[in-house]
């Protein structure tokens, strides 16, 4: 429940993180694995123990030093305000753009059982309109969406949770090893593939650390988000992939809009499938709220420390910053129009889920070295110790998925960090204009103990 402040308590913070990882994950990955095979439940494997790490990382950071701005407030803090303007931006692009894949798999399963969704225009009026009733419910206030999300996640677990419980009843061993590795490739760079894939099921990790601002007592909660969260993602995440590839033969997943929806309908007929693909639609669309609040609340935190454009940190009333919200809007928008022409849904979401995954590991890796350190309320630079090999472990496993990941989009995404570098000279020199602020004292103490 939030309290009187509009600020959200342990359990609306941990179906946040849960409800943006499974709403923004689930839903359409199966058909995107598909084609690599089920040897893909490696990849799963894989995924959940680094995603886990990524847990560790968040909570750790979010116990010690909890901050509103969560990957983009640590690089700051540890590592300067250039890496943080680095990171802000280029966390800021991943997740609008990701963002769009949340309206993009709810109308996916909407198309179940009203398949003149599946025409490409009237599939992106719909997805347009998504996009906006969220936005609008986000300039209501954080505790609007979070009450919002704490509900559509609840609708969302019917399916995943139905189809890993009761999916076993219908699973064939056959149809499941028939499949096994479809990718061309050798096993480890089939496993390597899955596993960059499966990483857009758990980004939204550190939601509970990004909105540290609107969350009572956040040196306690944001951990306990984090970690409850990650782990019923990760379980659900597992138990249903292995056992819709055991339901549906291959051939049809690969091509499936709404792969939760086709399982079920194998089990329990056209009626269970339609209930499926109406719990799985209203998920994945209800997280879309969360993601954008996410995504405003970043660039806020940046806009405040004069490090982003100021119109992002401009809030009403109630602390909303509406402008961004809308310019966040205006953008997606923009991104549906770009994708429209895709044949399907899940042809558009395989897309934009390979940019927002490859955009967002680079602030992970940030968010990584800052938790060798964390500076405390004395202001004194206090070493991890024990959590080195951890951390160490979770950066060369954010490496690895970068490798994994499709090698253009890497190369793009390395010429978009060049070319934001440039711009940073015009946020330093008003930053010197208006006056420095608190944190380059403090991240200029932490450069030069480190």
């Amino acid at each position: 429940m939030a309290s009187d402040n509009g600020k959200i308590g342990v359990f609306p913070a941990t179906m946040l993180v849960a409800g943006n990882m499974m709403g923004s994950g689930v839903f359409l990955l199966p058909t995107s694995l598909a084609k690599i095979g089920t040897i893909s439940l490696l990849g799963w494997v894989v995924t959940i123990v680094g995603s886990l790490l990524l847990a560790f990382v968040f909570a750790k950071l979010g116990r010690l030093a909890p901050k509103a701005g969560g990957p983009y407030a640590y690089a700051r803090d540890y590592m300067g305000p250039y890496m943080g303007f680095q990171t802000n931006t280029i966390y800021w692009f991943a997740n609008w753009i990701g963002n769009v894949a949340l309206p993009v798999a709810a109308v996916g399963y909407f198309s179940y059982f009203v398949p003149a969704l599946s025409d490409p225009i009237l599939r992106t009026i719909v997805v347009l309109a998504i996009i906006w009733v969220f936005t609008f419910a986000n300039i209501l206030g954080p505790d609007v969406v979070v009450r919002i999300q704490s509900y559509t996640t609840s609708l969302a677990l019917i399916p995943i949770l139905g189809v890993a419980v009761f999916g076993w009843f219908f699973f064939s061993g056959s149809v499941f090893q028939g499949a096994y590795n479809l990718s061309g490739t050798g096993d480890f760079s089939a496993v390597s593939a899955a596993a960059s894939i499966t990483l857009w099921a758990f980004i939204g990790v550190e939601s509970a650390s990004v909105t540290a601002g609107v969350v009572r007592d956040p040196q306690r909660n944001v951990a306990i988000a984090t970690l409850a969260g990650v782990a019923l993602a990760a379980v659900a995440y597992l138990v249903s992939s292995a056992a819709i590839m055991g339901m549906v033969p291959n051939a049809q997943l690969q091509t499936s809009d709404a792969p939760f929806a086709l399982a079920a309908r194998i089990a329990i007929g056209d009626i269970g499938g339609s209930v499926v693909s109406l719990c799985a639609a209203i998920g994945a669309a209800g997280s879309l709220g969360g993601w954008i609040l996410l995504t405003a609340q970043s660039a806020k935190a940046a806009a405040d420390d004069r490090l982003f454009p100021a119109i992002f940190g401009k809030s009403n009333a109630k602390d909303v910053p509406v402008l961004g919200l809308v310019v966040v809007a205006v953008l997606m928008s923009l991104m549906v129009l770009v994708t429209a022409s895709s044949p399907s849904a899940s042809a558009q979401f395989d897309v934009i889920v390979q940019v927002a995954v490859t955009l967002t590991l680079l602030p992970y890796i940030y968010s990584c070295v800052a938790c060798y350190f964390a500076v405390e309320e004395d202001g004194k630079l206090h070493h991890i110790g024990v959590y080195w090999a951890l951390t160490s472990i979770t950066v060369l496993y954010c490496l690895w998925a970068v490798l994994g990941s499709n090698p253009s989009i890497v190369q793009y995404s390395l010429i978009f960090v060049l070319f934001i570098t440039p711009f940073y000279p015009f946020f330093s020199e008003r930053r010197r204009r208006l006056g420095g602020l608190p944190i380059d004292a403090k991240a200029d103490r932490v450069a030069s103990l480190s």
